[in-house]
């Protein structure tokens, strides 16, 4: 059960209705990504497994609902003067390419040491990087430095309601091809694809049993909704980089109230999940979207015998460095 709240938070500003309007609104931009599933992994896990497939998104990620809603929900007048934003992964390359579609210059704040092939994948979607120290505080500094020398709209990776509204698209999707669901699992960093798939969810259907999953290396959304307050994320130490980000005020009053609880796993079991995914599903994933999974091999979600809901959130991978690799032709 989950801890009161002990500070004030504000109230859940979006519902069914919102997403229901953003999933019209981003319907002509976006993939309606496919739902699998496989005995295999339906025997292991002892439940009925549902994959919604985010990784099959045009940008690879979940994250172009979000950004697509937000950039899409803008007047006119806001819009020609650009968005800005700070990512040093999805979210940033997914602003950068709704943007483009919309016409409009977008701001990607991102640290030095982001990797060559997320700057590249910002650049091939139009995007102007302008670069920081790797702190939140040199990134908040830049992206306040652009906001006021543009005028450019801050869009926020998840503590945004129209981010939320967005993500929560994909559940809505997942509840329309599969209604019977008994719970859905997503996986939770910052927070907007569990928050926006919560409010979905419950609201379809109350019964539905709402679960995240994070790194135990990474386990601040638990610590969160254990002490009943923002438990900020320190020293992450995961190779699910997505997980990383600390929750927003927005994303945690929402999961406060709508999610039953968050299962946390190790880092082999991540490894496992996501070469199990691509074996068995025929799909390749990324470090974070394999937690999901890997919280329910390892029974850190208790669901046997259930309809599961699983989102994959994306497949941004460096093929170069799979994890089950790195040991290649050792021993």
């Amino acid at each position: 059960m989950n801890a009161p709240l002990t500070e004030s938070v504000p109230d859940i500003a979006i519902d069914l209705a919102a997403i229901r309007a953003a999933h019209a609104r981003i319907a002509p931009h976006i993939r309606r990504t496919p739902v699998l599933s496989n005995e295999s992994l339906d025997a292991e896990a002892e439940a009925t497994l549902f994959f919604k497939c985010e990784n099959l998104q045009q940008i690879g990620a979940f994250k172009a609902r979000g950004a697509c809603n937000a950039v899409l929900s803008l007047s006119d007048a806001q819009a020609v003067r650009g968005v800005v934003t700070h990512s040093s992964g999805n979210h940033g390359a997914a602003l950068a390419w709704a943007a483009k579609r919309r016409g409009i210059p977008a701001w990607i704040v991102m640290p030095a040491n982001a990797a060559a092939v997320k700057q590249d994948a910002v650049r091939r979607f139009g995007g102007t990087i302008r670069f920081c120290e790797p702190t939140v505080i040199a990134r908040e500094r830049t992206c306040a430095a652009v906001q006021a020398e543009t005028g450019a709209t801050l869009v926020h990776p998840y503590n945004d309601w129209q981010v939320i509204a967005g993500q929560g698209t994909a559940a809505l999707e997942l509840l329309a091809e599969v209604p019977q669901l008994d719970a859905v699992v997503a996986p939770v960093g910052g927070g907007g694809l569990l928050s926006g798939t919560a409010i979905v969810a419950k609201a379809i259907k109350p019964s539905i049993r709402v679960y995240g999953a994070e790194p135990a290396g990474a386990d601040d959304a638990a610590q969160s909704l254990r002490v009943g307050h923002i438990v900020p994320q320190t020293q992450p130490r995961t190779i699910a980089d997505g997980l990383r980000s600390s929750l927003g005020d927005k994303t945690f009053v929402v999961i406060s109230a709508q999610v039953e609880g968050i299962g946390t796993v190790s880092e082999e079991g991540i490894v496992r999940a996501m070469r199990l995914t691509l074996e068995k599903l025929k799909v390749l994933v990324e470090p974070s979207a394999a937690v999901p999974l890997a919280a329910l091999l390892e029974r850190q979600i208790a669901l046997s015998g259930l309809r599961v809901g699983v989102i994959l959130s994306g497949g941004n991978v460096d093929l170069e460095h799979l994890p089950w690799l790195q040991h290649a032709g050792q021993g």
